[in-house]
Order: structure tokens, then sequence, then C-alpha cells
């Protein structure tokens, strides 16, 4: 593990992706799922640094910004912009606190997976970009196997994308178009539909967690998020055990995040 990239981070250390899902994580644990309060604690972040590596916020994109700015003007829980020119990845890269959170109740898991995303992301592909990411969380978390995770429009849920259809562009991923592509076709980038497209690309190859997510992080441009989305699959998927100890080792602020998962796991609801 190597540090340096856009931001000159030491290795180990992480950006606004993980700073972002431990807000989310951080709100999910003390508040249930409150989408002023998740707001609150991106603007904290912004503002303050909090839950940053660097103790500073950083890296944050445009569409996020704007939201969180909205927010902080207006305190509306839903300010994430709806326009075809604001689809980036910005509410996926940070989902996993939310499936996980919800994971034995699937059919939730997926509704506030969606409501998570238009807190900061409204359009159309990123809501429905979250809504199938995280059932495949919810499924990956559950013990799906990969093949039927990746099987055509798979969800927990029987019959739920019959009856709640996913954009097209959503839809055609879901359908398996990152079997039949490869780079320069699969490329990291900012926009939802790219990133989601190439961190299953790399889910499906062969190998092993390490092997899968050095696959995602050298598509290049957007390497952090495409990495960290595919992470989180990897992650529900293989379990801790699946990571490398020499990465974990490194972990910038390790007993951190581990207090964070922990108290994810215990406030989980046991009806909803």
């Amino acid at each position: 593990m190597t540090g340096g990239g856009s931001h000159g981070l030491p290795p180990g250390y992480w950006t606004d992706d993980t700073s972002m899902a431990l807000c989310l994580a951080e709100s999910l644990a003390e508040r249930g799922f409150d989408p002023a309060d998740q707001l609150e604690r991106y603007l904290r972040w912004f503002r303050e640094g909090h839950l940053s590596s660097m103790g500073e916020g950083f890296g944050i994109g445009n569409t996020t910004r704007g939201a969180i700015l909205r927010f902080e003007e207006t305190r509306e829980p839903y300010c994430g912009p709806t326009g075809s020119e604001t689809t980036g990845n910005g509410s996926i890269m940070r989902l996993a606190p939310v499936p996980l959170f919800f994971v034995q109740h699937p059919e939730k898991a997926i509704e506030r997976s969606a409501e998570s995303s238009r807190t900061t992301h409204g359009a159309p592909s990123c809501v429905d970009a979250c809504r199938y990411f995280g059932a495949l969380l919810v499924g990956a978390a559950n013990g799906a196997g990969k093949v039927e995770l990746l099987s055509t429009r798979y969800c927990p849920v029987p019959g739920y994308w019959k009856e709640r259809p996913l954009a097209p562009e959503i839809d055609s991923i879901a359908f398996g178009s990152f079997k039949r592509k490869e780079p320069p076709e699969i490329k990291g980038s900012g926009y939802v539909v790219r990133s989601l497209e190439a961190a299953l690309w790399a889910f499906y190859r062969s190998g092993s967690f390490e092997e899968k997510c050095l696959l995602a992080a050298n598509l290049g441009d957007d390497a952090d998020t495409t990495a960290a989305i595919h992470g989180q699959l990897a992650g529900a998927f293989y379990g801790k055990e699946g990571i490398p100890e020499r990465w974990l080792t490194k972990l910038a602020h390790r007993p951190l995040i581990e207090e964070y998962a922990g108290k994810l796991f215990e406030g989980r609801p046991d009806n909803v």
C-alpha cells in the first residue's frame, strides 16, 4: 500500500468517500434514519473536518457541496438536485452503512438507500444506482453467492424491479453490461453510471479481495471512488477476513472505524 494521489495522503488515510460514510454510519447508529441529521454531519465534515482522516474536509464534489450549502441555508432534508447534469457518484460512494443497518429488512434497505441519495443527489440515475447497489449489498451481507449477486437484475426482494423499475441506464448495468466490456469501455469516472459499472466489472473478475480492489483503483480517473464503491460490495461479500491484514495494519484511525462498525451493528432495528 502506497500513499500519494491527488491529495498527497499517507498510506492508509482516506478521502471524502469514507468520511461521508462514517458520518452516515454515525447518524444511523445515533438517530436511526434521519436525513436532516445526515446532512448536519456532512456539514460538520465540510466545515470542521468531522471524521476526516486528516482533520479537515477535503475532496468534496460540486454536487455534494451545493447540496450541503443549500441545507446550511434552508435546513431542508432532501437537497440533492435532480438535473441530468448532476449525476455524479457522491451518494453511492458512501452508501454501505444504510443497507447494512437495514440488512434484516431488504425492502426497507433498498428504499432507504434511495432516500439517502436524495439528501445530496436527486437525479434518477443517482437514486436508482443506490437502489440497485443497496440491493446487492444486502444480498452479499446475507450470504448470496457471487453468481446469484451478478445474475440478471438481481434483487433480494422477488419481483421488486418489475414493480419499481430502474432507470434505463442503471437497468442496463443490472442486466449485465459490465460482463460484456473491457477497458477502455470500462473506466473510472465521476459519473455514477460509469463508476457503478466499473466497480461491478472489477468484482466480476476472478481473484481475491485484494486483486479486485487493485483492479478497481487502477482504472484511474476518480480512482478513490471507483475503489470505494467496489470495496463496499467486496467487503460485504468477503467480510473482514478477506481483507489483507497488512492493509488493516496501515489503516489510519482503525479503532475509530471499528467502533462505528460496531455501533452500526448494535443499533440495527429489529422492526421497521
